[in-house]
């Protein structure tokens, strides 16, 4: 349709309007009213990764500084009159200097899992130019009389420290103390049997027990320190709070509870504590008068990179699970979600009988175009681990699921490909038999044993176009994205199915190839991983060992052979996610 502009000029070109271009012909107020709506080409996007498992980040073209926020896991609370867990420390910071086409690492710090357990260091960057936060240390508990620092009953040291315990006929067990620049100092542990200490924050130290009352109740245990709030997400949200000190006293009273810090530090009860805030840092809160009983775990920590990217090659490519911000100006993707391949199973000997393993399933494999996302909305990425491979005494496993939440909310939508099976094998020894192939986006390949066993499905759960392929019956390859295993050629075993190549990177990639599977003595070779990273199974003549499945590629794990010398399977490789921003 034409249009006729201010002037006189009547043009014929429609107009089209996108992030990432504009043709047509406009007047000055047409283009600004698209500017004012957000909807007129960009030069750039403000990206925004939220990291919450460990994994890598590949720096895209044109990107050359990120600004971080690290924070790191928060130890547990102590037990029984324990002190409150000190949070995880937290480090900032500006222009980090990144290099196009550099991978680089982010650990998330798992929190302290027992009572006072230290949180775990959360790190960004490649050695030596990296950036770690150290774990918050664990809180103390009641002892008699007070011991150092480092023995039972006092907070442990760490990004923040954790709170000493309570103390019967003492003046209170130790303080951990913070990291210079990262956390503060938890609390000592009250005398008198009073309460725990809380365990320190990001900016404020934890609190001295009693926590105020009501009377005549006075034996709550002290609060924990604060933590700090950050803006690097865009909202403002609080980071590496303490956890509170436990209870004291033989009943509850009319108080039930004493609050963590600001920024996920667990509360602490009588008769329990909280966790920690995952994602936060937070200390876990002390547990009361109540022996045994669990202590809060520590909260698990976080990585947050902002950066700006071109939109000259605006992809998104996601190796470990993530919470994404939406950039302003990207209203649709196309994407591609690959799970973690399945493991390879081992061999193994009587009853199992076990003489060639079968190879790991791929991934499954899914993609999709022009899909609408909303600027400035989280998107949830999780990304699928690699199953275990068999290896004694531990049984294969199968990959883990990959998933992009499209729609967050109460309710959900999820676009997921399953994890890939496992590879037929044998058990572990406390419970000898055999193992059977599993289903999964791609089934894992049965096995060479008394009896022969078969291969497993694949496209499991059931979706359309399918997510991949079925493992080989006796000694087969796993499943891949694009064919079925094959099955053994005499003792040689039989290869894994061939993976689906995308180009949604730009550059042509094969994914979710299946696993090969293991060699029979004595002379048996193995088999091959299909195209798109599956491992290659073990080989008798020559001896060599099963292979893993290529990391980011969703590719199965080679199974065990020439057993016992070479008896062994790889583990799956991981998957990936990646979007591409199409307008």
């Amino acid at each position: 349709m034409s249009q006729r502009n201010p002037g006189g000029l009547i043009s014929g070109t429609a107009i089209n309007v996108s992030a990432f271009g504009a043709s047509g012909i406009f007047t000055l107020s047409q283009a600004q009213q698209y500017i004012s709506a957000g909807k007129w080409p960009r030069n750039s996007f403000t990206v925004i990764e939220i990291i919450t498992g460990s994994g890598t980040w590949t720096c895209p073209t044109g990107v050359t500084s990120v600004d971080y926020l690290v924070v790191a896991a928060g130890g547990a609370g102590g037990g029984f009159k324990g002190g409150g867990g000190g949070a995880g420390g937290y480090v900032t910071g500006t222009g980090f200097p990144v290099t196009a086409g550099v991978s680089y690492t982010a650990t998330v710090g798992a929190g302290g899992a027992d009572r006072r357990s230290p949180g775990t260091n959360s790190v960004w960057g490649n050695a030596p130019n990296s950036v770690t936060a150290i774990g918050g240390g664990g809180g103390g508990f009641q002892t008699n009389p007070a011991p150092a620092p480092t023995a039972p009953g006092g907070g442990q040291n760490g990004g923040s420290g954790g709170g000493g315990g309570a103390c019967g006929s003492c003046g209170g067990t130790p303080n951990g103390t913070g990291t210079p620049g990262q956390g503060t100092n938890g609390a000592n542990g009250a005398p008198a049997n009073t309460g725990g200490g809380g365990g320190g924050g990001a900016t404020v130290a934890g609190g001295l027990a009693p926590y105020p009352v009501a009377a005549p109740f006075t034996q709550a245990g002290g609060k924990g320190g604060d933590g700090v709030a950050s803006s690097i997400t865009g909202t403002s949200t609080y980071y590496a709070g303490g956890g509170s000190g436990g209870w004291s006293g033989s009943t509850p009273g009319p108080v039930t509870e004493t609050p963590g810090g600001l920024g996920g530090g667990g509360t602490s009860r009588y008769s329990t504590g909280d966790a920690g805030g995952a994602n936060t840092g937070g200390g876990g809160g002390g547990v009361g008068g109540v022996s045994p009983a669990p202590a809060g775990y520590g909260g698990s920590g976080v990585v947050i990179i902002k950066y700006v990217q071109p939109t000259t090659n605006v992809v998104f490519d996601f190796t470990a699970s993530t919470v994404w911000k939406c950039p302003t100006g990207v209203n649709s993707v196309d994407y591609l979600v690959v799970a973690g391949g399945g493991g390879g199973g081992r061999t193994g000997g009587s009853p199992a009988n076990v003489t060639a393993a079968g190879g790991g399933g791929a991934g499954g494999f899914r993609i999709g175009s022009s899909f609408a996302v909303t600027p400035g909305t989280d998107y949830i990425v999780t990304v699928g681990a690699g199953g275990v491979g068999g290896v004694s005494p531990v049984a294969a496993g199968a990959g883990g699921a990959s998933s992009f939440v499209i729609a967050p909310g109460s309710s959900p939508t999820i676009i997921q490909s399953a994890g890939g099976g496992r590879g037929a094998g044998s058990q572990n020894p406390t419970s000898p038999g055999y193992l059977a192939a599993s289903t999964g986006g791609s089934g894992g390949g049965g096995a060479s044993s008394n009896p022969i066993t078969a291969g497993a499905a694949g496209n499991i759960p059931s979706v359309s176009p399918s997510q991949g392929n079925s493992g080989a019956n006796a000694q087969g390859g796993g499943g891949g994205a694009s064919a079925n295993g094959s099955t053994a050629v005499g003792t040689t075993g039989g290869a894994g199915g061939a993976g689906t190549a995308s180009s949604i990177t730009g550059a042509s990639v094969t994914y979710a190839g299946g696993g090969g599977a293991g060699g029979e003595a004595p002379s048996g070779g193995r088999g091959l991983g299909g195209a798109g990273g599956g491992g290659n199974g073990a080989s008798a003549s020559p001896s060599l060992a099963a292979t893993a499945g290529t990391a980011g590629t969703g590719g199965g794990g080679g199974g065990g052979g020439n057993h016992p010398v070479q008896s062994s399977g790889a583990a799956g490789g991981a998957g990936i996610v990646i979007f591409k921003a199409v307008g």
